[in-house]
């Protein structure tokens, strides 16, 4: 009998409808099913798990935060505990039959580890049961792609899994010591823990130091001199000195030139312009897209591997921006040809680029994200359709001819003042048509003619000033760890997800929140809060994968890491107590009490109902009761009505609102 492990149910069920060609029997073992055919005369089960159904802890007795010291940890070895009983009692049961497994997990490194994880269970559950082992790699749930993956099985990669079993341990040591120990150093403790960790930190650090970045910038003013010109329509030039950072040189040319009504064209200067379509998806750039239409990174990658479940895309954990001379581009196109995208496919067979666009990037595990089917027998969400679309778009636009326009300067001269304008008008848009996701650049121009007069409509001095940089959004965020070696493609939206649940960030694009500040702070020049420890680690394990170093070595070399960052923060226990403490107070406080002018904090009372009370109680007891679900987020607004303050409540699945927390506020009666 044959045993095929896969990650999950669904592509468990659909794995089995392929090789079955349909003709399968669901069975259940307890609560779990089982997919059974018969194939070759021989009897085959496909199971799904649950992702991960073993995960590492510490030992019972070293869960006790007030009892067992950060320090202590370090050199504590993890034990495997079963985290999904009920799938692990179903393979119990069928290790009891003579079994040859096949791992038909996602093929990276957690997929790999996931498997090895299995196989580990069942030969424990019944070692002389299991005989062969093999591995199945696809990158798309297809039929063409598993027949294929089943017809050509190769071994289980150890290695792999080595380096993803590496992080689980190093990820458990870190975030366990260092959690532990900024959490009992400020007395957050409970479901208030403060948490720290080897990839999270420096990546919250990131956003911390553009934050500071935000607050202390200093605007400069600066003026522009504007010419509102007409040749047929409109068009506007600015002066040559744009911007022009000394006011009395401003008003001075303005000054010169305000009343005139007559410019002169001095020099045309035209640009053929060729603009090559984006190269294909990678996990990083697919999410960075996902990130502009709105969709977080977290949830972006949730759908993409559900329609990876369904068949309709490729695997979307990859690093890969070309596509490998094994891909069935034709095939792919047919099948869109017939879809709701036919008018952008059949453009793309019959007027098409010779070679796909190609990215810097060429990995050997998956191919680039692209279609892979069409959703012929079901219904996909609006959420789903608007990742596939983006997916479908995205692979058509890479072969399609690049884009073509004609880029123009022009030169004018106003009183001596010399004044610039460009135009820019695309002559074919090609890929443009199709990938309709990028701004535009179009800015038109009348036909200008060198040594000619046109017409001055207006001249204006404009003053405005710099603005400070702009926030990361989560798109960007992912780009900005990827350059700096910070998690794995897998990961690194998942470390995101974490900073919010943390509430470490909050809102869209995500703003650290003052006790993120103080932790980072905190952290001062803590190798933890650096991305350079953590690119090391991540560059071994990655040798790990390739066989070059091993497990028990790279754990070892962390534990040495993590010692010094320890005895690092020891030194300034004190420091980061006092800091974060003052931090937390200021997160709860959320306005001014309009009866004694104390301040209002969020408190939580015996019957564990959260409400906001003063802090000069029992002098004054003024209460305000709190939605007992959702997000609060300060505004430091009052109410016009009755001076109490306004927060704002988030909530899942709810538009956010802006609360007068006084239930007795007159604006609330009519």
């Amino acid at each position: 009998m044959k045993l095929v492990i896969c990650e999950k149910n669904i592509a468990a069920k659909r794995i089995a409808y392929i090789l079955s060609k349909g003709r399968l029997k669901t069975r259940r073992i307890g609560r779990i099913p089982v997919y059974e055919f018969i194939k070759d005369s021989e009897t085959w089960y496909v199971i799904g798990l649950k992702g991960h159904i073993v995960n590492l802890d510490y030992p019972h007795g070293f869960n006790q935060w007030t009892k067992i010291p950060p320090h202590q940890l370090i050199n504590v070895e993890p034990c495997k505990k079963i985290s999904n009983p009920t799938i692990a009692s179903a393979l119990k049961t069928l290790a009891n039959k003579k079994l040859d497994l096949i791992i038909a997990t996602d093929f990276d490194r957690e997929g790999e580890l996931i498997g090895v994880e299995a196989i580990d269970l069942l030969k424990n559950y019944n070692k002389k049961n299991i005989g062969e082992i093999k591995r199945a790699r696809f990158s798309a749930i297809t039929t063409s792609e598993v027949t294929k993956a089943f017809d050509k099985l190769v071994d289980v990669d150890y290695n792999l899994s080595r380096a993803a079993e590496t992080r689980q341990i190093i990820d458990l040591v870190w975030g366990a010591v260092l959690t532990r120990f900024i959490s009992l150093t400020t007395s957050q403790l409970g479901k208030d823990f403060l948490s720290i960790g080897r990839v999270q930190s420096p990546t919250l650090a990131i956003l911390v130091k553009r934050e500071k970045e935000i607050k202390t910038f200093v605007p400069k003013t600066y003026w522009q001199i504007i010419a509102i010109l007409k040749k047929q329509r409109q068009f506007t030039a600015l002066h040559c000195e744009d911007p022009i950072w000394e006011e009395e040189k401003a008003k001075k040319i303005y000054s010169k030139i305000k009343n005139l009504k007559k410019a002169t064209v001095k020099n045309i200067k035209k640009t053929f312009v060729t603009e090559t379509p984006p190269p294909p998806f990678n996990t990083t750039s697919f999410l960075q897209a996902a990130s502009s239409l709105g969709f977080s990174a977290s949830r972006a990658m949730t759908i993409a591997e559900e329609l990876y479940m369904y068949g309709l895309t490729s695997y979307p954990r990859t690093d890969n921006t070309v596509y490998p001379s094994s891909l069935n581009i034709k095939n792919i196109l047919q099948k869109l040809s017939k879809s709701i995208f036919s008018r952008e496919a059949e453009e793309v067979i019959q007027n098409g680029r010779k070679t796909p666009t190609r990215g810097k990037t060429y990995a050997t595990d998956h191919p680039p994200i692209h279609p892979v089917g069409t959703p012929e027998t079901f219904k996909l969400n609006p959420e789903q359709q608007k990742i596939y679309e983006l997916i479908c778009r995205r692979f058509l636009a890479t072969l399609a001819k690049d884009a073509t326009a004609e880029s123009t300067e022009a030169t004018i001269i106003i009183n001596g003042e010399t004044f610039k304008t460009k135009g820019y008008k695309t002559i074919e848009p090609n890929w443009k048509n199709i990938y309709t996701y990028i701004k535009k650049k179009e800015k038109s121009l009348p036909e200008l003619k060198e040594g000619e007069t046109i017409e001055i409509k207006s001249i204006k001095m404009k003053e405005d000033q710099t603005k400070p940089p702009s926030r990361y959004t989560q798109g960007a965020l992912i780009a900005k760890m990827e350059q700096l070696s910070l998690g794995t493609k897998s990961t690194r939206h998942e470390i995101i997800s974490k900073l919010y649940s943390r509430k470490y960030i909050t809102g869209s694009p995500p703003v650290p929140t003052s006790t993120a500040i103080a932790v980072i702070d905190a952290l001062g020049d803590c190798d933890v809060a650096k991305p350079d420890m953590t690119a090391k680690l991540e560059k071994d394990m990655n040798e790990i994968a390739t066989g070059k170093k091993t497990l028990e070595e790279t754990v070892n070399e962390s534990r040495k890491m993590l010692t010094q960052v320890l005895n690092s923060l020891e030194k300034e226990k004190q420091t980061i107590r006092t800091n974060i403490r003052n931090a937390l107070r200021e997160e709860q406080t959320i306005g001014k009490c309009p009866k004694c002018g104390g301040n209002m904090v969020i408190r939580t009372s015996q019957q564990g109902k959260r409400f906001v009370g003063c802090t000069n109680y029992p002098k004054c007891d003024n209460t305000y009761p709190l939605p007992q679900k959702g997000s609060i987020i300060k505004t430091n607004k009052k109410c016009s009505k009755c001076d109490a303050p306004i927060v704002r409540i988030k909530m899942k699945n709810r538009k956010p609102w802006n609360l007068c927390l006084n239930p007795s506020c007159p604006g609330k009666t009519k």
